[in-house]
């Protein structure tokens, strides 16, 4: 899959390394070694990915991420952030600015072309709907720049969470926005999720007796559930307990 890509970093080496392996692999590169200038090129030039750098002097990559999000000529186009800071925290402030996803420095080109490749497959099913069904209207996009976060207030959301605890503690967390709909096992979760109407699917991969993984995947393989977003939960430990409290990450 071919794709125009935007490569943004202030140190030309990084700059330079990251064009020639896009280019090896036939993606069409732009570059800019600012945040100012990463805007005013992902504005006229639309590309379909930007991997972002996030330490830059004029203005750091959070930065630009929440203005690219604020923009209805750039709120679509998925950004990767590519950073050096591995703090759970960091990536946090990244997500909440409005990145898809992140590559740590030295980036590995197999974890490289994997994120182009998906972001790359997603971007273009997206534009295909929304010039098929008129998202931009029907979802309140206009001259003002509507943000989707403006719009996604009431979602369904169906959790697959077999501790109990830790689905409630979930639960309440997401009940302030959404509704939420608690399974605790997989023969009941995939018959929900396609009768349901859910906008995502959380999976913990703490499950007991199921295989977590093996449910997202037959989610996907379903016609009625292949389109629905599946946000999954690992523990943060590398240990055995999956009944500790420890809190959870996303992936």
């Amino acid at each position: 899959m071919t794709g125009r890509i935007l490569v943004v970093d202030d140190q030309p080496l990084n700059l330079k390394l990251l064009e020639a392996k896009l280019t090896s692999e036939y993606y069409d590169v732009l570059t800019a070694r600012g945040g100012a200038e990463a805007i005013r090129l992902a504005t006229e030039e639309r590309p379909d990915l930007i991997l972002l750098d996030v330490m830059m002097p004029d203005m750091d990559g959070y930065e630009v991420c929440r203005h690219l999000r604020d923009q209805p000529d750039t709120m679509h186009i998925p950004i990767v952030m590519v950073t050096a800071l591995a703090d759970t925290a960091d990536r946090v402030v990244g997500l909440e600015a409005g990145a898809d996803d992140f590559l740590t420095k030295p980036v590995d080109d197999l974890a490289l072309f994997a994120r182009v490749r998906s972001l790359l497959r997603f971007k273009v099913t997206f534009d295909e709907l929304r010039l098929r069904l008129g998202v931009g209207e029907s979802v309140g996009f206009d001259e003002t720049g509507l943000r989707w976060s403006d719009s996604i207030g009431d979602s369904r959301v169906l959790l697959l969470e077999d501790f109990d605890s830790r689905a409630r503690l979930i639960a309440e967390a997401l009940a302030h926005h959404h509704r939420v709909d608690v399974v605790s096992d997989e023969a009941a979760a995939l018959p929900r999720a396609e009768q349901g109407d859910y906008d995502v699917v959380i999976i913990s991969l703490s499950l007991e007796n199921a295989d977590g993984l093996r449910v997202a995947s037959q989610l996907r393989s379903r016609p009625i559930t292949r389109m629905v977003p599946i946000l999954v939960l690992v523990e943060i430990s590398s240990g055995s307990p999956r009944r500790s409290t420890s809190a959870s990450r996303t992936t």
